[in-house]
């Protein structure tokens, strides 16, 4: 809502914290990630946002914010890489309001197929092999498809958030299958 307070949690850099500023221009927003040199970055570039942003250092498992504080709440491409998948939705679903939203984009196994071998190939052998080429972090792309094929299918999420009392649950895939978006609302 107008003059809402959204968190953005695993916010990094600051990259999803600043499309929704730049979305709702009445809403007011803090990013929360356990890695300081991360959202130092992101301190930076959201500089213009003329202080309706703010960064706080924490854990997605144990949010450092008083129940019911958000109207909104956030992640990007976190969740794969959470530990603890069913606590860090328990704390998401504490830290927002009754009747806030609660909005996850990750990644998804894509459909079966011959679009789905495709991007098995592409992803699972391309991306790792030009992103450590590129780059020299070999490991870092090799981590980025096994996360992604260990973690939960968009329908499983879908149970998870709703056995953390959250209503209204539905997802979208997006990109070909390859990513999910979910949405759920805490009860009243």
């Amino acid at each position: 809502p107008p003059g809402g307070l959204a968190l953005d949690v695993g916010t990094g850099t600051g990259d999803l914290l600043r499309m929704l500023l730049d979305a709702a221009p009445a809403v007011r927003a803090l990013g929360v990630d356990i890695t300081p040199e991360m959202m130092a970055l992101g301190k930076s570039r959201l500089r213009a946002a003329g202080g309706r942003a703010a960064f706080v250092q924490g854990d997605a498992l144990r949010l450092p914010f008083p129940t019911a504080t958000f109207d909104a709440l956030v992640n990007g491409f976190l969740l794969r890489n959470l530990p603890d998948l069913p606590t860090a939705l328990a704390e998401m679903h504490r830290v927002v309001r009754p009747g806030g939203r609660i909005v996850c984009l990750d990644i998804t196994r894509p459909p079966r197929g011959p679009f789905g071998w495709l991007f098995h190939l592409y992803f699972f052998h391309w991306v790792p092999f030009l992103g450590g080429l590129i780059s020299g972090d070999w490991e870092a792309y090799r981590y980025l498809p096994r996360s992604a094929q260990r973690f939960v299918e968009a329908e499983e999420l879908a149970e998870m958030m709703r056995a953390v009392g959250l209503r209204e649950v539905r997802y979208q895939k997006l990109m070909m299958g390859t990513v999910a978006l979910h949405v759920g609302v805490r009860g009243v």
